[in-house]
């Protein structure tokens, strides 16, 4: 492939991954959310650490459930912390 199909496939990428970025935050910029839809988006990212966590914590190789894993005895006490100190 020549150098200016790279930049294309290059330029493509790059605007197929800011895009999506940039369009909610155009057009919701001037407008005023409701709160149940704010509180509803605050929650997106406990969303998304839960479930890229619990799988890792509970499962194990061999794909079966094991709650005896370390991983998941230590992340215990840490997630009680964070509770704690809301953080």
């Amino acid at each position: 492939m020549s150098f200016q199909t790279y930049f294309l496939i290059l330029l493509g990428m790059g605007a197929a991954t800011y895009l999506p970025r940039l369009l909610p935050l155009f057009f919701l910029s001037q407008r005023k959310l409701p709160q149940w839809m704010i509180d509803w988006l605050e929650l997106i990212p406990v969303a998304i650490l839960a479930a890229l966590l619990a799988p890792a914590l509970v499962v194990d190789s061999d794909n079966a459930i094991d709650l005896l894993r370390p991983e998941l005895w230590v992340a215990i006490p840490t997630f009680l912390f964070a509770l704690r100190t809301k953080s």
